[in-house]
């Protein structure tokens, strides 16, 4: 395990190292990436190495490296993708993790009070604190934001495939993936001995509140309670679809007769088949039974002051 880093975060005090993703983010944006972090840590003279990942899982590699070496502050530079494989990297290690979030949605970011503008985001990381946020787990796959099945991971599925990115993009393919989806039968049970049996459009386990773009699928989760929140969407929810898709963006999902809601520490979800889930958006194959837990307190995130004692 790494020296425990400080509560307080001032990059240019710490052994810091970026992790830049450098196809993440607008195609216009990508090439002045790397310039601005040159510039930035040449400016307040930051003891900083930068790294750009080549394939999916090299940015977990960096950051997994990057701590064995002594960083006590690593920094993502792209979206939930490489969030994911950095941030697992640092569970349990002390390390403080950063993030200048360049993807579509940026959930984690959005729950966090992170600035969003790529320059504000950098600051943080002069000025900033730590707040320890939990871990979800997914079958031994970490995850910060959410993670998901059914409908969907078939949406993430298709939307890792697509050229085009933004919110519009993951809205037209969230229509289309609905149309001739055939729900799952699930049983799902939380360790408080709730069980649900239904069929299930889809099944959302959420560490922060939002999907990302301010779409809150579970308003009521808190990032550092030490518990996750599951949401289920049954076979009526099809037929109330408009409705739900306004109570997503006015934080009042959990109001709807449509959706199931349990909230704990470990849920067990059991399904006929083998299939797809996703966690922070990246997308995994995985067998009929589902193990989801939460590992309290154990990633270390930078985050402006004003939002370091946000519960």
């Amino acid at each position: 395990m790494s020296e425990r880093a400080p509560s307080t975060v001032s990059a240019s005090g710490l052994r810091t190292t970026f992790i830049v993703n450098p196809i993440a983010g607008p195609v216009s944006t990508r090439a002045a990436r790397r310039q601005r972090i040159d510039d930035f840590v040449r400016r307040h003279r930051i003891d900083a190495r930068i790294e750009l990942s080549r394939y999916g899982g090299h940015a977990y590699e960096l950051a997994a490296a990057a701590v064995v070496e002594g960083a006590q502050l690593i920094v993502s530079v792209g979206g939930d993708g490489t969030l994911n494989e950095v941030a697992s990297a640092l569970v349990d290690t002390g390390v403080i993790y950063g993030m200048i979030p360049t993807g579509s949605g940026n959930g984690l970011g959005r729950d966090l009070g992170l600035a969003l503008g790529f320059d504000r985001a950098l600051e943080t990381l002069l000025d900033g604190c730590v707040r320890e946020i939990d871990t979800g787990v997914a079958n031994s796959l970490s995850f910060f934001n959410v993670m998901g099945l059914g409908l969907d991971a078939e949406i993430g599925r298709r939307f890792n495939l697509s050229r085009r990115r933004g919110f519009l993009t993951y809205l037209r393919l969230g229509a289309s993936a609905v149309i001739g989806y055939r729900p799952q039968r699930l049983a799902i049970e939380s360790d408080s001995g709730t069980r649900l049996e239904l069929d299930a459009i889809l099944v959302t386990v959420a560490n922060s509140t939002q999907y990302g773009n301010n779409a809150r699928i579970a308003p009521l989760a808190k990032l550092d309670d030490g518990r996750l929140d599951l949401v289920v969407l049954d076979t009526r929810s099809l037929w109330a679809a408009p409705r739900l898709v306004l109570r997503l963006f006015t934080g009042s999902m959990h109001r709807s007769g449509h959706v199931h809601t349990l909230s704990g520490t470990r849920f067990v979800i059991r399904r006929a088949a083998p299939g797809p889930i996703h966690t922070d958006g990246e997308v995994h194959d995985c067998g009929e039974t589902i193990e989801v837990s939460v590992r309290p307190r154990s990633l270390r995130v930078a985050v402006p002051r004003d939002q370091s004692g946000r519960a």
